[in-house]
């Protein structure tokens, strides 16, 4: 099996994109492009009060991003295949979701003068799970400042994802369920799911194993 060149995974919080990223980076043994998250100092405070640090966080994750971005192009004639555990365009689905009116118009004036042109995955998995679920993850990886999410952030934010992926066309797309299934810590998920993966070329198609008794 072989990866299809530029793999990206995207979904909400502690749906599980990091660690399905670096399983399949070693799995493969291919590099992998991930987010610092904690890198970002505002997180923290964002958590506390989204209001007043909203913008400041989402700048700072959009220059990151697009850094990241950037340097994937500059490498991109002595790489094999890449996982990464984020897309540039979920930058804007947070930002439409946090920041109020005029922020978002300055957020997307200083996107637009950034011109960036991220390279095109070669296929987009999107991770599905129920809020619930994401709330039960997120408190067993035990980051404090997640600790303060609220569940109406949480469910707009599932909401948001939901329908960027229901318009999404730009590249071969694998919508997985991943509430009952656990693709980082049990072989036999992975490996269903590593087999889908790889046989992917076109279209969008959806990965439920537990849906047929797997």
């Amino acid at each position: 099996m072989e990866l299809p060149g530029y793999v990206v995974i995207e979904g909400p919080i502690g749906v599980g994109k990091t660690s399905l990223t670096r399983r399949l980076a070693e799995r493969f043994e291919c590099e992998s492009l991930l987010e610092g998250v904690d890198d970002n100092p505002f997180l923290e405070r964002f958590y506390q009060d989204q209001s007043n640090v909203a913008l400041q966080t989402q700048l700072f994750f959009l220059f990151q991003r697009v850094q990241q971005i950037q340097a994937l192009h500059q490498g991109d004639l002595f790489r094999s295949a890449l996982v990464s555990d984020f897309a540039l365009e979920k930058d804007q689905i947070f930002a439409q979701l946090t920041l109020q009116s005029d922020e978002l118009d300055l957020y997307e004036q200083v996107y637009a003068k950034l011109a960036v042109d991220p390279p095109m995955p070669d296929l987009m998995i999107y991770l599905q799970a129920s809020v619930d679920v994401l709330y039960q993850r997120i408190a067993s990886r035990g980051r404090e400042w997640e600790q303060r999410i609220d569940r109406d952030y949480l469910e707009r934010l599932v909401e948001h994802y939901a329908q960027f992926f229901h318009d999404y066309s730009a590249s071969p797309l694998l919508i997985v369920n991943a509430e009952l299934i656990d693709p980082v810590s049990n072989d036999e998920d992975f490996e269903l799911l590593a087999q889908q993966i790889c046989s992917i070329s076109h279209g969008r198609q959806y990965f439920n194993p537990a849906a047929l008794g797997f």
